[in-house]
């Protein structure tokens, strides 16, 4: 009699990926791409890069209890530092982001959001979130999937 830790070919059967499951991820895999491309020409029509956008987001969603600093606008957006640096430049010739030192440590510059820069990335993500709510239902569905398929093996 096998363990009660021990799978049988039945367990094995009943962990095996569905055809719905696989649905939901190319379901899924689908959704991401239409949204990015919906995003980005969000982005567009308000005269911003996808990284200028996705800079903006980066720096308004900062969760620390100080400012981002151009090294974490980096490090979420997967860049290299100077490539931040060129970037964060262009978003303040554009007036929608302010750089400045940090009072504790002058080597480090923090980022802060303009007027401007706040009402571009709240216009574009109001667009966004519309579009996130018309794919609710796939949202729903490949979390559903993934829970099932990433349920520890019996």
């Amino acid at each position: 009699m096998p363990s009660p830790s021990s799978s049988t070919a039945a367990d094995d059967a009943d962990d095996a990926l569905t055809d719905a499951d696989y649905r939901a991820l190319g379901d899924f895999r689908q959704a991401i791409r239409q949204f990015l491309a919906f995003s980005e020409e969000g982005a567009k029509a308000h005269g911003l890069t996808s990284q200028q956008h996705q800079a903006l987001l980066a720096i308004r969603a900062h969760p620390g209890p100080e400012p981002m600093s151009i090294g974490e606008l980096a490090r979420s957006l997967l860049i290299k530092n100077h490539s931040a640096v060129e970037l964060v430049a262009r978003l303040v010739e554009r007036d929608l982001v302010a750089r400045r030192d940090a009072d504790a440590d002058r080597r480090r510059v923090i980022l802060a959001l303009r007027p401007r820069g706040i009402e571009c990335l709240e216009a574009i993500s109001r667009r966004n979130f519309e579009r996130l709510n018309d794919g609710a239902d796939i949202l729903v569905g490949i979390t559903k999937a993934a829970r099932r398929a990433a349920r520890p093996a019996r």
